[in-house]
């Protein structure tokens, strides 16, 4: 029973929820992939210059 009530419970929340509107999501989905992008940039140049500067001190 309280698998029953707790499904409800969500049923009935989910219908409070605001859902974005398409333009607001295209706009979130954008800023996500574009601060991944660069994140991903960031670490990349970042163990780059960290591996040439050790192959500077072992090699």
């Amino acid at each position: 029973m309280k698998l029953v009530t707790f499904l409800k419970n969500v049923s009935r929340e989910m219908k409070k929820v605001s859902w974005p509107r398409k333009r607001e999501l295209t706009r979130y989905t954008i800023t996500v992939v574009a601060t991944v992008a660069f994140v991903t940039a960031f670490f990349a140049v970042v163990d780059v210059g960290i591996t040439q500067i050790l192959n500077v001190f072992f090699e």
